[in-house]
């Protein structure tokens, strides 16, 4: 059965004809740069694939055909503390569904939980057990997209998001205890909440497991923080340290460092945006050379579309900086620092220099990360890149389920 009735009335997406009669405009007067000898993306994304992607974005593709499937789902939007919030929603079917909030990071959309939500919520359609069912909330990243700019709040971060969230769900929606969990920046939320309002959550899942300090600092556009990779390190680990750190080196110095100056170019060019979003999705899936083969071009325009229809992405690069501007801080000394029940999905695209799947959950034990979290549930995959509920949604389905089975009411 479903859960009791719902305190919001939805409020389905709708992008008006003039936003769209905009982008079209702006998309045929795209200004490629020249790009010389970039055909293998050793300068960055090229320009003849990303003409490739512009021309279809242009000529075929839908967004009301897109916009139609996103509103298969619930869309609510709401105020809480003054922020105005969007988020998705799937009801349980099951028993006694237990209330899930699901938070993505950069570049990340709400969208990219689409293929996970419909198993955690009716786990009984997909071969599932009933007693497993979520009520699941997917919000946007207060910023990011949905419901629109988000102005007043110049200083938002990872932190203050979990307030929102706990404000949501407790107070606006009703949850006296809930279950979180996310990715990227959604990580840290979790993380937050797991420290903050432990009682009131059932457990949380995330990805990866970092320390919620991993902003604090002088050099946190710095993915070694300042560290210098040894000089004794075997030869393909030193490779494997360097690939990581130019995986993550350029967004986090221009996020962290100047997003405004960034922002200007992208909220004024379809084509840029897209550009700047692309090099993440590439790079940071396990794609094997090819996005193509982990988002369509469907997907990556989507995506993209999410973040042009709302000038959103000015908001959405500020949350490095303002979780630098603004460190975290702890709320109480206790150990562990995330004192709710934690489950962690790692993925092989992402383990660390010298470091096979095999010994993940080991590397991960005995590093400092590990004594940050009353880890409970610890699991590693050989396939996956960073977007794990998109490029692996049953791995991710089949872990958070195993984290929250013995944790409900």
């Amino acid at each position: 059965m479903a859960t009791d009735a719902f305190p919001l009335e939805p409020d389905p997406i709708h992008v008006p004809d003039q936003v769209l009669d905009d982008l079209r405009t702006r998309l045929s007067l795209t200004r490629p740069p020249l790009d010389e000898a970039n055909e293998d993306w050793s300068y960055g994304v090229p320009s003849a694939y990303l003409h490739e992607l512009v021309t279809y974005w242009r000529q075929e593709y839908d967004w009301r055909r897109a916009e139609a499937a996103i509103n298969a789902y619930e869309h609510y939007r709401v105020t809480v503390d003054g922020t105005p919030v969007h988020f998705m929603r799937k009801a349980g079917v099951g028993p006694r569904p237990v209330p899930l909030i699901l938070t993505h990071g950069w570049p990340w959309t709400f969208w990219h939980w689409s293929k996970v939500i419909d198993p955690l919520a009716d786990p009984a359609a997909f071969g599932g057990d009933p007693a497993d069912a979520f009520d699941v909330i997917v919000p946007s990243l207060p910023g990011f997209g949905f419901p629109g700019p988000l102005t007043g709040h110049p200083d938002i971060n990872f932190w203050k998001v979990a307030d929102l969230w706990h404000t949501l769900m407790t107070d606006t929606l009703g949850y006296p205890e809930y279950a979180a969990g996310g990715c990227d920046i959604g990580a840290l939320i979790c993380g937050q909440l797991g420290h903050k309002y432990a009682g009131e959550l059932h457990a949380i899942h995330i990805g990866s497991g970092q320390k919620l300090t991993m902003f604090n600092g002088e050099r946190a556009w710095d993915f070694a923080q300042g560290r210098p990779i040894p000089d004794d390190l075997p030869a393909p680990v030193r490779g494997q340290a360097v690939a990581l750190d130019r995986r993550f080196a350029v967004h986090l110095a221009a996020h962290v460092l100047a997003p405004s100056t960034l922002a200007h170019a992208l909220s004024d060019s379809p084509a840029g945006l897209l550009a700047w979003l692309l090099e993440r999705w590439d790079a940071w899936s396990d794609n094997g050379g090819d996005v193509e083969t982990v988002f369509t071009k469907d997907d990556l325009i989507t995506h993209t579309m999410i973040y042009w229809v709302n000038n959103a992405v000015g908001t959405s690069m500020r949350y490095y900086a303002n979780a630098n501007r603004h460190p975290w801080t702890p709320s109480h000394d206790r150990r562990p620092v995330v004192e709710a029940p934690t489950g962690i999905t790692f993925v092989g695209y992402e383990n660390p220099p010298g470091v096979t799947t095999d010994q993940r959950v080991r590397s991960f034990l005995d590093s400092d990360r590990a004594g940050w979290y009353n880890h409970v549930n610890l699991t590693a995959h050989d396939r996956g890149g960073h977007f794990i509920p998109w490029e692996t949604p049953g791995a991710w389905v089949d872990d958070l389920r195993r984290t929250f089975r013995d944790r409900r009411p």
